[in-house]
């Protein structure tokens, strides 16, 4: 049956949209296996296959998030030898949760030596607790089961199928021979699990979901394009330093003496400039292949790389400052120079090469800052900086030696040129600041607070802006007869830029710097945390005053989960349905979790808006449901799991399994806008940092929620 374009069309839309919003993952694989080391000692591996994108994190982290933690049961018969040994993990500071973690990508292997103290069949079981994220949502702690059975008549080396895993044989390495595998089972454990196998289904889905959420794929490409267009950037203003600019007309001049060849000389000028590019594309690569993506790890959280890059900054800025020059070694100029001489293509490559020895003094700041910036990237980061500064760098050349007669147009040589290497200058010491900045979090030195990163870059650009207006001289600048309009339209969007900061010294958020300052909570005088904390009154019960988004019972597990922006609401989802009935409002259910980490960046970026902020405030009863909270419940509260037939003892497995059961969805953050009687208002949002969209999407909820509700 053939359907009509329009049918087609429909359908297929429908049909994704629904893929693609109601999803269930389970990016973690776990396989489990044995091999005997002597007559009554064996090694349990567990062997965890990951997903890409996603990862597991490490036993070695603080409580929140959850460590993965292996727990055995207390079976006669064996005994734990040492503890869970794990593979090498990754490990890197979170700006949001303000410490360091580690974590596993792809694979990780976890072993443990027993000791067996029985010659009958000894059975080893127990579960893993795990939880996984990807860039742009989390999952609930999950328990994956594990048994073994030893001294069984089952022979060595045999390997069976496991729902949702394989276990594989005949590996020396991660996966050594099975003696005796029982089955896994996925969920819970204990008496929770009721001692039944629970197959997954067969339509999870493990893709990234539809929703308009920008993929951690699609976030690495675009992170590499815009740092190829600051390479450029640093390219083109390298040009405008006083050791390279007044180089182009000696070059273009260079290349056209020989007016009887123009056509030889266009050519030598395009390998003058490709050998440019070479060159500092040759410099890119060396450091990627040299340095690579592990050791990437190490230089984005250690404290001696980001103290060692802090102080090449402040060399670099003191070096535009004025206060020295860096400089090659001549002998390897001259050496260049003399096999420039000798003319033709490989006259024009030793130019180039010699073009980028003499201005190193300028440059060469630059490009190490570039350098530096991609260290701690991808391995292909310090390559495309390099290739994006020397395209920019080498195209004026090339443009000007084929056309000669733009030299005409181009400003003079003059003071303006070190002015430039100075406003380079206070920009390069005050992105220093971060790596130090960076080292002072992860190891708690408590030496750059949040206000005092802040007052240094107050102080950095507004001396820039009284350079810019002449009120600050160095000893390299030329007198400033007078004020040109290009410096005052700097030196106002530089004082503009001041008085942004300013009122971040009294815990204004200044989200658009979010990626260099450091945490909030760093920052010691935070006048909106102490408005909150005053104007907030409390009875003499210790239950909250009834404000307009809470009603009459104080709400449930208040005294140890909150909301963030002195927000007011609930963490049950039962008793938040029945205030929104009492006030006839909509109801905002934020889906989250301790350990995630999305779901800190929607409530630091997106829930700090102002227009949101006065939204949930005034218009919605919100009721935010911890996945991941391991506070027991009394049995009264207890439920029977309609996904896997599971008890829920605990307030994080009951509304996991509500996600689950009611929207489809197992991923934090995911945010549900419902009517009195629990129905959606509208389609529901995952982790997305447009504002305006968040806006929008609480406006339809409330749009709707009147129409149903005249």
């Amino acid at each position: 049956m053939r359907f009509s374009r329009i049918a087609a069309i429909t359908f297929l839309f429908l049909l994704a949209y629904n893929v693609g919003n109601t999803q269930i993952y389970d990016p973690v694989k776990w396989s489990f296996s044995s091999k005997v080391l002597n007559d009554s000692e064996v090694e349990l591996t567990f062997f965890a296959t990951i997903e890409n994108r996603w990862h597991l994190y490490s036993q070695d982290i603080p409580e929140t998030p959850p460590a993965t933690e292996f727990v055995f049961e207390e079976i006669s018969g064996y005994e734990l030898t040492g503890i869970v040994e794990e593979s090498e993990s990754i490990e890197e500071y979170d700006k949001l949760q303000d410490m360091v973690l580690k974590y596993f990508s792809h694979e990780a292997t976890f072993t443990q030596k027993v000791k067996l103290t029985s010659s009958g069949p000894v059975t080893v079981k127990g579960y893993v607790y795990f939880m996984t994220c990807d860039d742009t949502k989390c999952l609930p702690p999950t328990e994956a089961e594990f048994e073994f059975n030893f001294n069984t008549d089952q022979p060595a080396g045999t390997s069976e199928t496991i729902t949702g895993t394989d276990v594989e044989t005949g590996s020396d390495n991660q996966k050594p021979p099975v003696a005796a595998v029982g089955e896994l089972q996925i969920g819970e454990t204990g008496d929770e699990a009721q001692g039944e196998t629970v197959d997954m289904p067969d339509n999870i889905e493990t893709e990234t979901p539809s929703v308009d959420v920008t993929t951690p794929f699609d976030q690495e490409k675009r992170s590499l394009w815009a740092f190829f267009f600051v390479a450029m950037l640093a390219g083109f203003v390298g040009i405008l330093t006083p050791c390279v600019f007044p180089m182009i007309p000696m070059t273009v001049t260079f290349f056209m003496h020989d007016n009887a060849n123009k056509r030889k000389a266009r050519i030598q000028a395009i390998v003058y400039g490709l050998s440019i590019i070479v060159i500092y594309t040759v410099i890119g690569t060396i450091v990627a292949i040299t340095l690579g993506p592990d050791f990437a790890n190490f230089l984005s959280t250690h404290w001696i790389p980001n103290v060692l890059f802090f102080l090449i900054f402040i060399i670099f800025a003191a070096s535009f400052l004025g206060a020295f020059e860096l400089t090659m070694p001549s002998w390897l100029i001259s050496s260049a120079d003399k096999q420039a001489d000798k003319g033709g293509l490989s006259g024009s490559f030793f130019m180039a090469l010699t073009l980028v020895l003499v201005s190193f003094s300028c440059t060469g700041p630059l490009v190490g800052a570039i350098l530096v910036e991609s260290a701690g990237g991808i391995m292909l980061k310090p390559i495309i900086g390099m290739l994006g500064f020397a395209l920019a760098f080498a195209l004026p050349f090339t443009l000007f030696a084929f056309f000669p007669s733009w030299l005409s147009g181009l400003p003079k040589s003059g003071g303006w040129l070190n002015a430039v290497k100075v406003v380079l200058g206070f920009i390069e010491l005050a992105l220093g600041l971060k790596f130090l900045s960076i080292a002072d979090q992860t190891y708690h030195w408590g030496i750059l607070d949040r206000e005092v990163y802040l007052a240094f870059w107050i102080v950095i650009f507004t001396l820039m802006g009284f350079y810019l207006i002449g009120k600050l001289k160095f000893a390299h600048d030329s007198d400033l007869p007078f004020i040109s309009v290009t410096r005052i339209v700097l030196a106002i969007i530089v004082f503009t830029f001041v008085v942004y900061m300013v009122p971040g010294m009294f815990g204004a958020p200044l989200k658009a710097l979010s990626g260099y300052l450091p945490p909030q909570q760093t920052h010691d005088f935070d006048i909106n945390q102490i408005v909150r904390d005053n104007t907030k009154v409390v009875s003499i019960g210790g239950q909250s005053d009834h404000l307009s988004s809470t009603c009459g019972d104080r709400p449930k597990h208040s005294e140890f989960l909150h909301l963030p922006h002195g927000l007011e609401g609930y963490f049950d989802y039962d008793q938040g349905l029945t205030c929104a009935k009492e006030q006839n409002k909509p109801i905002f259910v934020d889906f989250t979790g301790h350990g995630c980490v999305n779901c800190r960046e929607m409530e630091a970026n997106v829930w700090s808006d102002p227009q949101v902020l006065k939204r949930l405030r005034e218009d919605y009863i919100v009721i935010a449901l911890y996945v991941d909270d391991k506070t027991k419940l009394p049995e009264s509260e207890w439920i029977t799991s309609e996904y896997d037939g599971k008890v829920k003892k605990t307030v994080g497995k009951k509304y996991a399994d509500f996600q689950i059961v009611r929207f489809n969805v197992n991923a934090q953050p995911y945010y549900c806008l419902l009517d009195t009687k629990g129905e959606l208002l509208t389609t529901p949002r995952a982790y997305d940092l447009d504002v305006d969209e968040f806006v929008d999407f609480l406006d339809r909820g409330i749009t709707e929620f009147k129409k149903r509700n005249p």
